[in-house]
């Protein structure tokens, strides 16, 4: 029994442990939820001081129209008296002590009706004060939430752009040494290719200037810088022309 006692606290702890996340993830639903149940609550309360002060000036109408009429059967009684209808009179002075009755009756109960409004109206002001601070909390509540939201997103963001770059710049890495591995095996490929051709060996010869043809800029300016022979043609018939006899 003490076994099946423990796996009963551990279902009941990990049901009011679940519910407990449920309703911390949804605490702002939830108090808004409450913040509309209390206006309700309000609502009907106003709705009761209403009903009440109408029903309270409904027994004050009726206590001045009693004591109208006790006004009006006492001139009544009197004339009655005075005319010697004595059992009239009687009726009347019997209808008055009625109403009198009635007015001694309903005077406390439109006092504690009067004292009720007064409590009910302090309650609803009081209730009023507490929904208005707790709304304005509320609302103070949800900027943070959004604000750490906010934050929470830009920091998540950050870091994943942080990790795209370094993504981005693990890629770039890799292929350059793609590139260079490539570059390396071309440049090895080429090198075979010129000595199976001679190529490598006429490139040394011409930076040599022994290979024929080769000319450099030096052989160049070298070049223009002998003087011009002139070549004279003679004429036939034409003896060639007799030396300077200086």
């Amino acid at each position: 029994m003490s076994m099946l006692r423990k796996l009963s606290a551990l279902f009941r702890g990990s049901a009011h442990d679940a519910a407990q996340g449920v309703v911390d993830a949804n605490a702002l639903k939830i108090l808004d939820q409450e913040i509309r149940d209390a206006d309700n609550a309000q609502g009907k309360a106003r709705d009761d001081l209403a009903g009440l002060v109408a029903r309270r000036r409904m027994a004050e109408n009726e206590m001045v129209s009693f004591r109208d009429q006790i006004a009006k059967y006492e001139s009544s009684a009197r004339s009655a008296m005075s005319q010697g209808k004595t059992d009239l009179a009687r009726e009347v002075a019997g209808r008055i002590a009625e109403l009198e009755v009635e007015i001694t009756s309903r005077g406390p109960l439109i006092e504690d009706m009067k004292t009720a409004e007064t409590r009910l109206r302090t309650a609803i002001s009081a209730t009023d004060q507490k929904i208005e601070t707790l709304r304005r909390e509320i609302d103070i509540v949800k900027v943070n939430d959004s604000v750490q939201r906010a934050q929470t997103s830009v920091a998540l963001n950050s870091a994943g752009a942080q990790s795209r770059i370094g993504s981005a710049a693990d890629s770039l890495q890799r292929i350059k040494q793609r590139q260079a591995i490539q570059e390396e095996k071309l440049n090895a490929n080429q090198a075979l290719e010129d000595r199976r051709t001679g190529a490598d060996l006429d490139a040394k010869l011409r930076e040599a200037g022994i290979l024929p043809g080769h000319s450099s800029a030096d052989d160049v300016l070298a070049r223009l810088s002998q003087p011009e022979v002139t070549v004279v043609t003679p004429r036939i018939g034409q003896s060639a022309p007799d030396k300077d006899p200086a």
